[in-house]
């Protein structure tokens, strides 16, 4: 079996990012180095009790799945979806130092004008209107600032959505994930099935890995097809290798392989609102677990030691996504969320009340893990998670 490593590298896509790390960890990390997002002072006002947080990220590669929907089935509505995973994979990075307030979201669109036309650009604007309008029935004061859209054909034959997220915050009220230290219990809250603020089943895929996953289960339809949705230059064989086209069900689920791969990426915001409301510092951290899947948890905190013994039951996408490709869990366990995309981390005394708030919100939680504090002279951090089948280390 050819390394997954390889696999991701041919197709242009660093999955550990380390020529990256190296050379943002050079940077200045702000008013709260050990924090998820930076945080600087506070320029915009110039209070010195007040910070501000501003965060970019985006829909990544699902927006060509999108695409590939679109042109086979001629609904522009698709592009809705795409509007809410560019948005919330920066808004709930933000929850993750305690902003899910008072945000100003600016959006970028950079498109091939020939093969993303206005009604598709129509659907996807509309799609953020009504994203932002559904959080703020849900007392999230999210606003839309405006946004660019770039003719850039040269770059793109498809579409890239890109948003950036924009807050002023007190200081005593950022959480900082330094304070992620032995002893405390991770409670891990589900990606997917259906929040009680969501219209549809969630398949739990969120915005992360998609490169592989398209390539992995999509089948050489597609290649043949819609040239302008990969590079030319990658080899054919680590493109569009696997058997499904976007209308096939999805084995184990209710949902087709298009619509598990389109799921809408879930918000955890109001949840994450709520549990802070009742915690308050007792709150002791929070991972987004995006870039990175599970070991997202091991860039916070000092000589901690995560073990996560509990983990949900992989969802049938990220099954399908294995099997197919015949990836190792170690590797899976670090694209992909696997069953849940938000931890938090508390004393284990409040357990109870934070799994009372998640089922407030149908959204399923449980203790997936504790942490400890290493006791050996290593200082990073390590992870052991325990799925069933056997333990897998990092770090």
């Amino acid at each position: 079996m050819e390394e997954t490593n390889n696999r991701y590298s041919k197709r242009g896509v660093s999955s550990s990012k380390k020529e990256v790390h190296d050379v943002v960890d050079k940077m200045d990390k702000g008013l709260y180095p050990g924090s998820f997002c930076k945080v600087t002072e506070d320029l915009l006002t110039g209070d010195p009790t007040r910070c501000n947080i501003i965060h970019s990220d985006g829909a990544g590669t699902k927006s060509i799945i999108a695409y590939l929907a679109y042109r086979e089935n001629g609904d522009p509505n698709v592009f809705r979806g795409i509007a809410q995973d560019s948005i919330v994979m920066n808004l709930d990075d933000l929850a993750c130092v305690g902003i899910w307030d008072k945000i100003v979201i600016s959006s970028t669109v950079n498109r091939n004008a020939r093969n993303f036309p206005g009604e598709a650009l129509a659907a996807l604007i509309d799609g953020t209107e009504c994203f932002l309008q559904e959080l703020r029935d849900l007392g999230i004061n999210v606003q839309n600032g405006g946004g660019e859209t770039a003719d850039v054909g040269d770059l793109t034959g498809t579409v890239a959505v890109d948003s950036c997220a924009v807050a002023i915050a007190d200081r005593n009220e950022i959480l900082d994930n330094k304070n992620i230290v032995g002893g405390l219990s991770i409670i891990g809250f589900a990606s997917s099935g259906q929040a009680i603020y969501e219209n549809f089943n969630n398949s739990g895929i969120g915005s992360n890995g998609l490169t592989s996953a398209r390539h992995e289960l999509l089948s050489s339809h597609y290649l043949e097809n819609y040239p302008e949705s990969y590079d030319p230059s990658t080899e054919t064989k680590y493109l569009y290798c696997g058997p499904y086209r976007i209308d096939d069900p999805l084995k184990g689920s209710e949902l087709s392989v298009g619509e598990a791969l389109l799921s809408p990426t879930r918000t955890y915001l109001p949840l994450l609102k709520k549990i802070s409301s009742e915690l308050g510092n007792e709150l002791k951290g929070a991972v987004h677990c995006s870039g990175g899947g599970q070991t997202k948890c091991l860039k916070f905190g000092t000589k901690v030691k995560y073990v996560k013994d509990s983990m949900f039951e992989s969802p049938p996408i990220f099954s399908e996504i294995q099997r197919v490709s015949q990836t190792s869990t170690k590797e899976m366990y670090q694209v992909y969320n696997m069953g849940h995309r938000l931890e938090i981390f508390c004393d284990s005394r409040y357990e109870k009340s934070v799994l009372e708030i998640a089922k407030e919100f149908r959204i399923d939680a449980k203790v997936i893990g504790y942490t400890e504090t290493r006791n050996d002279n290593l200082p990073t951090n390590q992870l052991d998670i325990n799925y069933g089948e056997g333990l897998i280390s990092y770090g």
